[in-house]
């Protein structure tokens, strides 16, 4: 770990050791499968602290440690794990820490796939899961069993960007001796430090802002304690994840700049938020910046910043119209994942997998990714594309 505080410095810097590779900046590319022992005393050594150094290459090369170390140090947690992607970054860190007969908190507005991992494969390994309001907070109190093993977060919520109060909810959790497990995706663990606020689990979706660049599917889990580490690396093993090392040096390399590609896309999203909000065709900014979104208030106090990725709820617009408004946007592509170079707009509709709670809205809802354009041909463009709502075009 670099000993420098700042964290932009130790995002270029952790990770990165050019004595032990000749002077070079980044690690290179270690693409192995067989490692090679010198003698039978070395291999046995090897084995017992497989996790630790290079044994065979389904557990890591150094290209992989590099990038752990990384991630470990930005969340501010102990060890990272690398796994194929975000969402074998959830199922993994679920499957690790729930069994047979015990009982999942799921949040309401989780990620659409999360959700469905729990209402099938879950399902049918016998654990059940009870989905709750995001903003419950310490009220989760009364949805605990005495079979609850883990609390699931994500905030902000997925497409609504509800924001939950973690620590209330993590105080809860460990009067129970219950894991909090939190999809930290949004903030890209630099504007929220999870385990400063009782989180014992972090999972990210690594494809999104450390990649930074659409090309590449990438997922970590951070663990808090040395114990927890150890369970999910172990488990990673067990079931045969495996990470490529070109991904996680591209993985690498992408993070030594999230710092300031993060800023543009908060500075751009806002930006495009605030010129949203005086539009006459908008009924809701849901923004965490924004006094609209729920949560607001636990943002300004948890979080140092906000990314990309917001939404925005329209006013009583048909289908036909919206479809109109974004079959024809220029720089607003519609595709899904987010996090890279370029901006993104798809409709979504909460009230079709919401269980917990009602998702009431005036009228359609659109998610927006900010990319680097220059901002101003982001405006025009949805100037464009709301004319074309109206009929204008």
């Amino acid at each position: 770990m670099s000993k420098a505080k700042s964290p932009d410095t130790r995002i270029v810097h952790t990770g990165s050791d050019p004595k032990s590779y000749k002077g070079v900046v980044n690690p290179p590319v270690y693409r192995a499968s067989t490692v090679l022992f010198p003698t039978v005393q070395a291999m046995k050594d090897a084995e017992k602290n497989k996790f630790d150094t290079t044994f065979y290459g389904v557990h890591g090369m150094p290209t992989q440690f590099a990038l752990e170390e990384a991630m470990a140090d930005l969340e501010g947690g102990y060890r990272a794990v690398s796994v194929s992607s975000g969402l074998a970054a959830i199922t993994t860190a679920l499957i690790t820490f729930l069994q047979t007969g015990d009982h999942l908190l799921m949040v309401d507005t989780t990620y659409g796939p999360t959700r469905n991992f729990c209402n099938t494969a879950l399902k049918r390994f016998g654990v059940e899961t009870t989905y709750y309001d995001p903003m419950i907070g310490a009220g989760i109190a009364e949805l605990i069993k005495p079979e609850t093993k883990v609390i699931f977060t994500e905030s902000p919520g997925s497409d609504t960007f509800e924001i939950q109060d973690l620590p209330a909810i993590a105080e809860v959790a460990h009067q129970h001796d219950i894991k909090v497990i939190l999809d930290n995706t949004w903030s890209a663990g630099y504007y929220f430090k999870p385990f400063e606020y009782g989180v014992d689990i972090s999972v990210q979706a690594t494809t999104k802002y450390q990649a930074g660049h659409a090309d590449l599917v990438l997922g970590h889990i951070i663990a808090k304690t040395e114990k927890d580490w150890r369970k999910i690396k172990v488990n990673v093993a067990t079931i045969g994840q495996a990470v490529s090392p070109d991904v996680c040096y591209l993985g690498l390399r992408g993070l030594r700049t999230l710092s300031v590609r993060l800023e543009q896309h908060q500075e751009s999203a806002l930006t495009l938020a605030r010129w949203l909000d005086e539009r006459p065709e908008v009924d809701t900014i849901l923004h965490p910046a924004f006094p609209s979104c729920p949560g607001h208030d636990i943002w300004q106090r948890d979080f140092t910043g906000s990314s990309g990725l917001f939404s925005v709820v329209l006013n009583d617009y048909s289908e036909s119209q919206v479809t109109a408004m974004l079959d024809g946007m220029d720089y607003f592509a519609m595709g899904y994942s987010w996090g890279g170079f370029e901006s993104l707009i798809v409709p979504s509709d909460p009230a079709t997998i919401r269980s917990a709670t009602k998702w009431k809205a005036a009228g359609p809802m659109l998610r927006l990714h900010a990319g680097q354009e220059d901002v101003d041909d982001l405006i025009a463009d949805l100037e464009r594309g709301f004319d074309r709502l109206n009929g204008r075009a």
